[in-house]
C-alpha cells in the first residue's frame, strides 16, 4: 500500500520556511518582495487560483497586488501594462493569468516580462537556461513536483522515469529537472502507442495529460513512485490522470487529487517571487 505524499503538509512547511526568510529580508531593506498578478476576464477557475495566490502571498508577508482587465482588452494595452510593471522597481514579480482571451498571443504576453520577474518561469530565456542547467527561474508545477520526489529520500539516480504529457508548462520542463538528477526519462503522450508497457517499466510516473483515469492501477509498477498532476472534473468530482483507488495498491508513493501538486504549485511561486527580489535587491 502507497504512502501519501501529502501536497498540503509539505507546502505549508515550505510557505513556514518563505515566511521566515521574507521576514528577514524586510528586516534588512525594510522592503517586502511585491508580485503584481494580472487577471484578464472573468474565468471562474483563473480568479480562484488567483484569490489562492493572492491569500497564500499575504500570509507568507509578501505584498501581493491583482490587477483586473475586462475580457476585451486590447493585446497592445496588456502588453504596455507588463512593460510598465518590468520598469517599476517596486515589483519584484509578475505573473498574468493563463489562459488569456483568444484574441491574444500567450507566447507574446509572457515573452514582454522582465526575465528575472517572471516568477512563473515561462519567459524563453528562463526555459533556455533550464534546457541547458544554468541559473534560471524554474516553473511553478515542475519545480514543486521536483520538491515531492525529494522528499520520499528515494535516490532518482539511474531510476526510470515516464513522464505522461508533453506540455511547455509541464511536461518539458519536468523531462529537464529528471535529467539534472539522473533519471533515464521517457516522455509519453495521449498518442504513444503501448503506453501501458512504458508505464510499467517505470519507477517514477508523472501523469501530465489531462485525462481522467487514463493511467491505471495495473500499469503502476510495484514499488514505483506516482505523481499524478492531472485535475478532471468527473460527476462533481476532481480526479486525477491516474486511477488512484487501484494504483495506491501497487505505487510506493502517490499524490492525491486534490492536494497534492496543487499546493505544491502555490508553494513554489512563493519561493520564485523570493528568488526574484533577492536577484533585484541583493
Amino acid at each position: 500500500m502507497a504512502e501519501l505524499l501529502d501536497g498540503k503538509a509539505l507546502s505549508k512547511s515550505i510557505r513556514a520556511e518563505v515566511k521566515k526568510e521574507v521576514a528577514s529580508l524586510v528586516e534588512k531593506t525594510n522592503k517586502p518582495p511585491h508580485l503584481v498578478v494580472v487577471l484578464v476576464g472573468e474565468d471562474p477557475a483563473s480568479q480562484s487560483y488567483v484569490r489562492a495566490k493572492n491569500r497564500a502571498c499575504e500570509r507568507a508577508g509578501i505584498k501581493s497586488t491583482i490587477i483586473n482587465k475586462d475580457e476585451s482588452t486590447p493585446e497592445a494595452e496588456l502588453i504596455d501594462l507588463i512593460r510598465t510593471l518590468n520598469a517599476d522597481h517596486d515589483v519584484h514579480g509578475i505573473l498574468v493569468q493563463l489562459p488569456l482571451p483568444k484574441h491574444m498571443d500567450a507566447n507574446k504576453v509572457i515573452d514582454t516580462i522582465e526575465q528575472n520577474k517572471d516568477v512563473d518561469g515561462f519567459h524563453p530565456l528562463n526555459i533556455a537556461a533550464l534546457q541547458i542547467g544554468t541559473p534560471g527561474v524554474l516553473p511553478a508545477t515542475p519545480k514543486g513536483i521536483m520538491t515531492m520526489l525529494e522528499s520520499t529520500g528515494q535516490s532518482l539516480e539511474g531510476k526510470k522515469a515516464i513522464v505522461v504529457g508533453r506540455s511547455n508548462i509541464v511536461g518539458k520542463p519536468v523531462l529537464q529537472l529528471l535529467l539534472r538528477k539522473n533519471a533515464t526519462v521517457t516522455i509519453a503522450h495521449s498518442r504513444t502507442q503501448n503506453l501501458a508497457d512504458e508505464v510499467k517499466a517505470a519507477d517514477i510516473v508523472v501523469a501530465a495529460v489531462g485525462r481522467a483515469h487514463m493511467i491505471k492501477g495495473d500499469m503502476i509498477k510495484p514499488g514505483a513512485i506516482v505523481i499524478d498532476v492531472g485535475v478532471n472534473r468527473v460527476d462533481d468530482k476532481l480526479v486525477g490522470d491516474v486511477d488512484f483507488e487501484a494504483a495506491k495498491a501497487n505505487a510506493s508513493y502517490i499524490t492525491p487529487v486534490p492536494g497534492g501538486v496543487g499546493p505544491m504549485t502555490i508553494a513554489s511561486l512563493l519561493q520564485n517571487t523570493v528568488e526574484c527580489y533577492k536577484i533585484l535587491e541583493t
